[in-house]
């Protein structure tokens, strides 16, 4: 490192970002996609119904109640989810039977039953891994231990904090760069438009970055824990006030109280329709417990979100006395600002945009490394194999995982729906695309590959509503007057993405003119992030 703070802050941030920006890149198209888990497994599984207005809550309970007490009067629990949701659109009638020999649980049985007459739906969908194969891979990567990946996703997690820092350290007019962008100037524009992504979102790239580092962080430093606890569970036993597994006393059958008067109870404390589940602990016995929880994600935090009555007398049982521990709640608050599950359809379209832009922030990035030293190389005649490992990897993953994620998609409609490990096959394509869009910069001039694969990316994406239409009886002519609008919102999305490709395709496939370099400025890091010599 060579000069003052910022210019050694420049520095960090260049390499901080490129050693780890490959696999950022993928963790932000994964993650912000995983965003959408609930919607995109609607779409993969188009043998369901289309979505509907669900009934009132009060019309759905005697239904799941009398399917419970006739199917399994003798169970361990009850459950009773309402399509009350987002991602949940049916009445799920679950229990868990009571345990056989040795096991402390019995088997847990979820069945989802007609809004109208409660009786059982036998529905056969596709297997897929959904929206939820796309989340899952954005921490715990894939084809390999979930120990490793998410050690290896720490690392570069701690790269991105690092590197946002020191952007922060770096930038001369953070708040001027929300503002600026000077399109057609070559290097200038491509700095300008990091710097635009960057700093527009720069609060929620701190927030998915350190809340992210908490959700792992027992793995990343066990020792404490391991080592004054021994036992992982008694930790979270303590610091979470978890109840033990101690076996309970049997106790002598007893009627339950009417459950109507208890969901009133839970619409006159949190306001109508607000009431997501009900479960129900040791059903017709004394010792019954009936819990009353609100629609997940209605608050940040599970506190005042669930209520306990007495089973057979249906008084509301208070809430023990518990001091609050502020690093359990500071925990739990980052992680639910990570997930993003308590916000309103707007707070979610920024969500979606803010990660949006953290991969824009990372393909900017890595294209202003290589851009830069390969001007200076060409000013001195020469090449070098590094710079040029990292255009072809550029390429073939700024454009490629796009194109592969396209690929995921059209093998859900493509596979035989009746296939053997389906759900793996579409992952496999996955990956198998994204190979060979890695492999193909290799034996391609560098600008004909950015503008081929643009092209692909385009038609990759724009074709999947006419894919949907071809394939199955759900397309856009059925999902919009049906007022399915998770449906058509995918074959819409996928339409729109198409067209920003093909814009920037055509963009690529312009004559290369002589780009302007950017201007050297004696007292400004932002334009000499150079390693030292």
């Amino acid at each position: 490192m060579r000069g003052g703070l910022r210019q050694s802050m420049a520095w960090l941030h260049s390499w901080a970002g490129l050693l780890a920006g490959w696999i950022l890149f993928f963790m932000f198209v994964t993650g912000t996609l995983g965003y959408l888990s609930k919607e995109i497994d609607h779409w993969m599984q188009p043998e369901e119904p289309l979505l509907s207005q669900a009934r009132p809550t009060s019309d759905l309970l005697p239904l799941a109640m009398s399917y419970l007490e006739t199917h399994a009067p003798d169970a361990q629990s009850w459950s009773i989810t309402f399509p009350a949701s987002r991602g949940n659109h049916d009445l799920i009638a679950a229990w868990r039977a009571q345990p056989e020999g040795d096991q402390k649980a019995g088997k847990l049985i979820r069945d989802r039953l007609d809004q109208n007459t409660g009786q059982k739906i036998d529905l056969q969908t596709r297997e897929t891994g959904g929206g939820a194969a796309l989340y899952r891979m954005h921490y715990a990567l894939h084809y390999m231990p979930f120990n490793w990946a998410v050690r290896i996703v720490g690392a570069c997690t701690m790269f991105m904090l690092v590197a946002i820092v020191s952007g922060i350290i770096t930038h001369k007019k953070i708040f001027a760069d929300i503002f600026t962008f000077r399109p057609g100037k070559g290097q200038r524009s491509w700095l300008d438009g990091h710097g635009l992504a960057s700093v527009a979102a720069l609060p929620f790239h701190l927030m998915i970055t350190y809340s992210g580092l908490i959700f792992f962080m027992f793995n990343y430093m066990p020792v404490g824990p391991d080592m004054i606890f021994g036992d992982r569970d008694r930790f979270f036993q303590q610091a979470y006030g978890w109840e033990s597994d101690e076996e309970k006393p049997a106790a002598a059958e007893a009627a339950m109280a009417p459950l109507a008067p208890l969901l009133s109870r839970a619409d006159a404390i949190w306001g109508k329709e607000q009431v997501g589940s009900v479960h129900i602990d040791n059903p017709n016995l004394a010792n019954a417990i009936v819990f009353v929880n609100r629609i997940p994600g209605s608050a940040i935090t599970g506190a005042g979100n669930s209520l306990r009555f007495d089973g057979p007398t249906g008084k509301l049982i208070p809430e023990p006395e518990k001091p609050i521990r502020a690093a359990v709640v500071t925990a739990d608050t980052m992680r639910a600002l990570h997930v993003g599950s308590f916000a309103n359809p707007a707070l979610r379209f920024l969500y979606l945009l803010a990660g949006a832009s953290g991969g824009v922030m990372i393909a900017t990035g890595l294209t202003l490394w290589s851009t830069k030293r390969k001007a200076k190389l060409a000013k001195a005649g020469s090449s070098h194999f590094g710079i040029a490992l990292v255009d072809r990897l550029n390429v073939g993953t700024i454009l490629g995982l796009p194109i592969a994620i396209a690929a995921y998609f059209w093998s859900n409609r493509l596979l035989p729906v009746g296939m053997e490990h389906r759900a793996e096959w579409e992952v496999h394509s996955m990956f198998i695309t994204w190979a060979l869009m890695l492999i193909y910069p290799v034996w391609r001039s560098l600008e004909k590959a950015w503008a081929e694969m643009a092209w692909l990316a385009a038609g990759a994406f724009a074709l999947i509503p006419i894919l949907n239409a071809v394939t199955t009886n759900r397309h856009l002519g059925v999902s919009l007057p049906a007022g399915d609008y998770v449906l058509a919102g995918f074959d819409l999305s996928a339409f729109g993405v198409g067209l920003f490709f093909m814009w920037l395709a055509r963009r690529l496939s312009r004559p290369k003119h002589q780009s302007r370099p950017l201007p050297k400025r004696r007292h400004d890091p932002a334009t000499q992030m150079e390693p030292a010599e």
